[in-house]
Formats: structure tokens, C-alpha cells, sequence
């Protein structure tokens, strides 16, 4: 084989690669369940930081 046919093959498997995990991700709704475990942290974090409420 070709040096920029081995280039060209192993840049689609990447591609291919990336789309088949990011399809997976937007099938199972992986990000929003994600999003769903790391929210408790986020609001404990964000509640405790003072707030100016002066205008």
C-alpha cells in the first residue's frame, strides 16, 4: 500500500470511530444522564459561594 492511501484509511477509521462513539452518546442520551449525576455536586458548590446581590 500507498504511504497516503494508509494516511487516508487510518483518518476514516478516526472518523468512523468518532461518529460511532457519538452516536452512542446521543441514542442513550448519555450526556443528559451525565448531567443528572453531576448536578448534585454543582448546586452544593454553587450554594455555598456568596452572592452579591447589590445592584
Amino acid at each position: 500500500m500507498s504511504k497516503p492511501l494508509k494516511i487516508f484509511l487510518k483518518l476514516l477509521l478516526a472518523v468512523l470511530g468518532f461518529f460511532a462513539v457519538t452516536f452512542t452518546v446521543y441514542i442513550f442520551n448519555l450526556d443528559m444522564k451525565l448531567t443528572a449525576l453531576i448536578e448534585p455536586i454543582l448546586l452544593k458548590h454553587y450554594d455555598r459561594i456568596q452572592k452579591d446581590t447589590h445592584l
